[in-house]
């Protein structure tokens, strides 16, 4: 079997695994987040490297619904700005990046989606540790076994994987699934 076939049958074979794994949790995160959402809550995203653009992809998604007749939704990805992040991580501790517009901005009743690879991620588990006291609805996409984001996030999608690629296929696909839920959650047509 060819690399190309053979990597993209372990992406698909995961991906169909991880959602028989977590189809409850999924349409019950679903309910919490569209229910937050559909009174006044706001999204917040997060997540470093890949992980990052993965926030940002959910954020946009929530912004601007690409199927017409979609409601949008408030949703920001902490760390957008470079010069906060870098001030933030220069003046005091990079790990406290995301804490620190957290507090700033967030409110109970607001949820919040850390991504992270290894769910170990310094940053992204201190603000769902910080959200979670401020009422927030705390969502995890992480992989391998977790890591500490499991204990901090009400509900905690771990992809059993320890490829990082697999693990962020997965979670692209989450997010979709997530994204479209809601809105069908919310009574708008499942279209796709």
């Amino acid at each position: 079997m060819s690399p190309i076939l053979r990597k993209s049958r372990e992406s698909a074979e995961l991906v169909s695994r991880f959602f028989e794994m977590y189809e409850p949790q999924i349409d019950h995160c679903a309910r919490a987040l569209a229910d937050r959402l559909a009174h006044g809550g706001r999204l917040f995203t997060m997540g470093n490297g890949g992980s990052s653009c993965d926030a940002e992809h959910v954020a946009v998604e929530f912004n601007h619904p690409i199927i017409e007749k979609r409601r949008a939704f408030v949703a920001t990805t902490l760390g957008r700005s470079l010069a906060l992040t870098t001030a933030i991580g220069n003046d005091g501790d990079f790990s406290r990046v995301y804490v620190e517009e957290l507090e700033l901005s967030a409110k109970k009743g607001d949820v919040i989606i850390g991504l992270s690879t290894s769910g170990s991620s310094a940053n992204v588990n201190r603000a769902l540790k910080k959200a979670r006291e401020i009422g927030l609805l705390t969502i995890g996409f992480a992989g391998r076994d977790g890591g500490a984001m499991v204990e901090l996030c009400a509900f905690a999608f771990i992809v059993p994987s320890w490829s990082l690629h697999r693990i962020q296929e997965t979670h692209v696909v989450l997010l979709h699934v997530l994204w479209d839920l809601v809105h069908v959650v919310l009574g708008e047509d499942d279209v796709i």
